[in-house]
């Protein structure tokens, strides 16, 4: 059997009519760049904010006639929304807040103006760096395991579509299952529910996506992924401040973001991007964690400060944000990680632990003192 291409997948979307129920969504310039990988499609339509619920069967229509094809094996289809898309220029309707849960831990946050919440999901918090390198993954496992172990229900979304850590940090292998053919339900180890890139394709399978296909995954991801009810669900960025990073702040109401950095000055100096970005956006910097902050020798006790020390600290001090604490460089933070087997896990009273337990506690105290604002909208020209 052949492998299905583009060409297949665009003249079979042909079959699928647009809002205007006369031209098809081909024709209408609806649809995205399409990705296939390992026989299974990706690709997004562009539709009006306001007008996303109500198109949703066009949206499962090109869904299926795509499953339907020979050849493939799934579909990821995503609806998505810029200003162009808007002909009439009215701004989105604000949703309406969502019924807290019986949980007392976590009142679900008010989705910001023109954004969409996710059902059942109290808070949205993003992990990011400016650069890669600096431990930002293995910061967001463990401060996901440390509100965990709080007391709260947590989620993680690996939202690195290039690069995903989650399968290996977390010690997960497999595919998720569907519900009804759609639905995703979420993987799962140490208490996380999980959804990770990294559970759909191969390790191997190189990621060349542009922006809309990033965005059709990320949003596929966050919306049709079978959470249940969460206390807050940790968004594991990529580095840097691209796509994924911008679609974030566009179209998902996030609570806060988590800045990771190492002490030295180059590190700090792209943290700052990422901070930026964020305030740009009008989405809450909620303190900044200094990573590799020293090292202790194991034979010794000695410390060292091998990036430098205290840059990060001086860094929240001058911006006017909190400093959520310091991480030491150890030889068990990389050996967990390695194996899968993170430290708020497996060494749950360690001093490592009770840091990352201690950092968790300053998240969720800023989360849950920060009122929601609404955020600008991001247009992509």
């Amino acid at each position: 059997m052949t492998d299905i291409t583009k060409e297949q997948v665009l003249e079979t979307l042909r079959t699928v009519r647009g809002p205007d129920l006369e031209h098809n969504i081909v024709e209408l310039g609806m649809v995205s760049d399409v990705f296939i990988s390992d026989s299974k499609v990706y690709f997004s339509i562009t539709v009006p904010a306001e007008r996303a619920k109500e198109l949703e069967p066009m949206r499962l229509a090109a869904e299926r006639v795509i499953k339907d094809l020979p050849g493939v094996k799934g579909a990821m289809v995503a609806l998505t929304a810029d200003k162009k898309a808007n002909a009439a220029g009215a701004p989105a309707p604000r949703p309406a807040p969502a019924q807290p849960h019986a949980h007392t831990h976590a009142p679900q946050q008010p989705p910001r103006a023109g954004k969409i919440g996710v059902p059942g999901i109290g808070a949205i918090i993003a992990v990011a760096s400016g650069k890669g390198g600096v431990g930002k993954s293995t910061t967001a496992v463990n401060l996901a395991l440390g509100l965990l172990a709080n007391g709260l229900r947590v989620g993680v979304l690996d939202a690195d579509i290039y690069g995903p850590s989650m399968p290996r940090l977390l010690k997960i292998s497999g595919r998720p299952t569907q519900i009804d053919g759609r639905i995703i339900n979420p993987m799962q180890n140490y208490g996380l529910k999980v959804m990770s890139m990294g559970f759909l394709v191969e390790e191997e399978t190189a990621m060349i996506w542009r922006g809309p296909m990033v965005q059709s995954a990320l949003l596929q991801m966050l919306r049709e992924v079978a959470w249940g009810e969460l206390d807050v669900l940790v968004v594991d960025m990529p580095p840097g401040t691209g796509d994924a990073q911008l679609t974030m702040a566009q179209q998902v109401p996030l609570a806060g973001a988590v800045i990771v950095s190492t002490p030295q000055d180059l590190a700090l100096i792209d943290a700052r991007k990422g901070i930026n970005m964020f305030r740009k956006v009008e989405v809450p910097v909620l303190g900044i964690v200094e990573n590799m902050s020293y090292f202790i020798a194991p034979d010794t006790g000695a410390r060292y400060d091998i990036f430098g020390h205290g840059g990060a600290r001086k860094e929240a001090e001058r911006i006017g944000t909190s400093f959520l604490g310091e991480v030491p460089l150890t030889m068990g933070i990389r050996e967990t990680s390695d194996a899968g087997t993170p430290l708020v896990a497996s060494d749950p009273n360690g001093a490592i632990a009770g840091i990352y337990r201690d950092i968790a506690a300053k998240v969720w105290a800023q989360v849950s003192n920060t009122p929601q604002r609404a955020a600008p909208s991001i247009v992509f020209e």
